[in-house]
């Protein structure tokens, strides 16, 4: 009789999945689908993975997100249906000692972007990018340490503040072939991928921790995350110009005076440090967690980020606070959307003449966000919206960058997103909501995207250049930061600092002197 393999401690809380069927089996709801017979250890883990019936719709090729990795080999390794069985065969003890360094399980969950379509999709709700985020961690535990480049990846808020320093280094890369095949042999960063450039200056160290809205306002609370604050701030502060302009009171989340910024923990989730994740996510409790007490809603920018705090901050063992902070967490659409059905959204867009494409990013369409951004497009006179039907874009966070991906990232986009946006007119807008998803396809298609914030700002002040061309340089140095001057009852000064805040940003001089 072989013995039965030792009890993994696991990384992330599954005792939400404890209680999953009964004598081992699983039965939902007296369909006699009880075939998927749980692990032998692991506890709510293994029976997460035995949720998995085989029911095999990962491996069709329909609408949807799932699954972008099977979409673009069509081996049935590369599906959740494979990494659901090899979990399970590793909890089993039947893929050795150390089965988290085993073969089998690195191949089957080699090409997992964590997209999160398998939660919304399959039929019976894998949630394999929750199953993924465990298995990293049980693998850097076996393997005693977590390599550099993940840890690279990882850490990127901890070190988001100094990236400014890194964009010459990352120009020089883009120009010298040799350098950046150096740097892939280095670090498995791949060469033909281009690297993330920050902004001159962040977005939370421009603005006051409130920003008041008119006498009656309803306050609200932005999340500035780490992609937001520190590569593109004009995102963040296009956000605070259409709430401003709604008339809301806006509190900025920012950490204790003299701490670095706030972070969900994404980035340490997705690469399976998980102690790190639960480190960043009670920091983040800690400070937003009273507003949400008292009702406030949390807006967020970034989807993998925002919408963490709706999924796996309930897996991160923080206790009961979550619930009451992930019902309070909402897309800036979600949260626009909700305030027009409830007929307290006080705005009024201008007609925007011309096209707008829009592709959405995993986790909104695996969380159903994708028709708040309708509706609150649907809000601005004129705008022409077509949603592109398509699967992950491939860059999926560090995915697309790393050297080995590399190729598996551009053959997703090429299924749908990439041929699209080339084939769509040079003055069709745009949007993408995910800094990923942006990233990917100005490097797959030669495009700049936007966020739908910026869509809606520049609905609300036409005066604005939507792409914004370089000054000359003048030779003055910028000073301050003077948007929060700007009301909606000063449309003129709202512009003119906007566009000063543009240039200062992306370290364009410009004259000051004659500001009102």
């Amino acid at each position: 009789m072989s013995e039965k393999p030792a009890q993994p401690k696991t990384h992330l809380d599954w005792s939400a999945y404890e209680n999953y069927g009964s004598f081992g089996s699983f039965d939902f709801g007296g369909f006699g689908e009880s075939e998927a017979a749980s692990p032998s250890t692991g506890g709510g883990y293994a029976r997460e993975a035995a949720v998995c019936m085989g029911k095999r719709h990962c491996q069709k090729q329909d609408k949807g997100v799932m699954c972008p990795s099977f979409r673009v080999t069509g081996d049935e390794k590369h599906s959740t249906h494979h990494r659901a069985a090899t979990l399970k065969a590793a909890l089993d003890g039947e893929l050795g000692e150390h089965p988290f360094l085993s073969a089998d399980l690195s191949e089957a969950m080699e090409y997992c972007v964590s997209c999160k379509g398998c939660k919304r999709e399959c039929p019976h709700g894998v949630d394999m990018a929750l199953l993924r985020a465990e298995a990293l961690a049980q693998r850097w535990a076996q393997l005693g340490h977590v390599p550099l480049r993940e840890r690279l990846f990882a850490f990127t808020p901890r070190y988001a503040k100094h990236l400014k320093y890194l964009n010459w280094p990352g120009a020089l890369r883009a120009r010298i072939p040799l350098l950046a095949k150096a740097i892939q042999r280095w670090l498995g960063i791949a060469a033909k991928r281009s690297l993330p450039k920050a902004a001159a200056q962040d977005f939370l160290s421009t603005v006051p921790r409130t920003l008041f809205g008119n006498a009656t306002a309803r306050e609200v609370v932005l999340l500035a995350d780490t992609f937001s604050n520190h590569l593109d701030p004009h995102i963040a502060q296009a956000a605070l110009d259409v709430l401003q302009t709604a008339g809301y009171t806006a509190h900025i989340e920012q950490g204790a005076a003299g701490e670095r910024a706030l972070c969900c923990g994404r980035t340490f989730h997705s690469n399976g440090l998980i102690s790190e994740a639960r480190a960043e996510a009670a920091r983040l409790l800690d400070v937003l967690a009273p507003f949400a007490g008292r009702g406030l809603p949390v807006i967020g920018l970034e989807p993998s980020c925002l919408l963490m705090l709706r999924d796996e901050y309930h897996s991160l063992g923080l206790g009961e606070r979550v619930g009451k902070f992930a019902n309070a967490a909402l897309l800036l659409e979600e949260f626009l959307a909700r305030e027009h059905d409830a007929m307290r959204l006080q705005i009024s867009f201008q007609p925007l003449n011309g096209k707008v494409l829009v592709h959405g990013h995993c986790h909104q369409r695996a969380f159903g966000a994708m028709p708040a951004m309708a509706k609150v497009l649907g809000l601005v006179p004129d705008l022409q919206v077509e949603f592109i039907e398509s699967s992950c874009c491939g860059m999926a966070g560090s995915f697309g960058m790393e050297a080995e991906h590399y190729e598996v990232s551009m053959q997703m986009g090429e299924l749908a997103l990439l041929p699209k946006v080339r084939a769509a007119e040079t003055d069709t807008l745009l949007v993408a909501n995910g800094t990923s998803c942006r990233h990917h396809i100005r490097d797959g298609a030669a495009r700049e995207s936007q966020h739908l914030a910026q869509v809606l700002q520049r609905a609300i002040s036409q005066a604005d250049p939507l792409y914004p061309a370089p000054i000359p340089d003048n030779g003055s140095a910028l000073v301050g930061f003077t948007t929060k001057l700007a009301t909606p009852q000063n449309p003129q000064l709202q512009a003119l600092h906007r566009w000063r805040d543009y240039c200062e940003w992306n370290g364009i001089p410009t004259d000051r002197s004659h500001d009102p």
